[in-house]
């Protein structure tokens, strides 16, 4: 599964930089939730788009990137997410 997400991710991020200069201007600074190569929505934080993700896209493959002029790739979403640590 881990491959088949890194796939996903990088499809989408390689189309992502490609629609970035046609909708970087109306959505700077907002997180577009990605599926097969598709901006399916835009959302105010990574938080927001991740949960549609989990509630709309069963199999758990897409990608959440940051429409910013800024070399940003979040990657896997999880890596992007801060962590609360584990209190004793």
């Amino acid at each position: 599964m881990a491959s088949a997400i890194q796939e996903e991710v990088d499809r989408n991020y390689e189309a992502f930089q490609k629609l970035l200069p046609t909708i970087l201007g109306a959505h700077r600074d907002k997180y577009a939730l990605m599926k097969d190569r598709q901006i399916l929505s835009y959302y105010s934080s990574a938080e927001d788009a991740r949960v549609a993700a989990a509630t709309f896209i069963k199999d758990g493959l897409f990608s959440i990137q940051q429409v910013t002029d800024m070399a940003i790739n979040l990657g896997y979403f999880t890596y992007a997410v801060p962590v609360n640590p584990v209190q004793p």
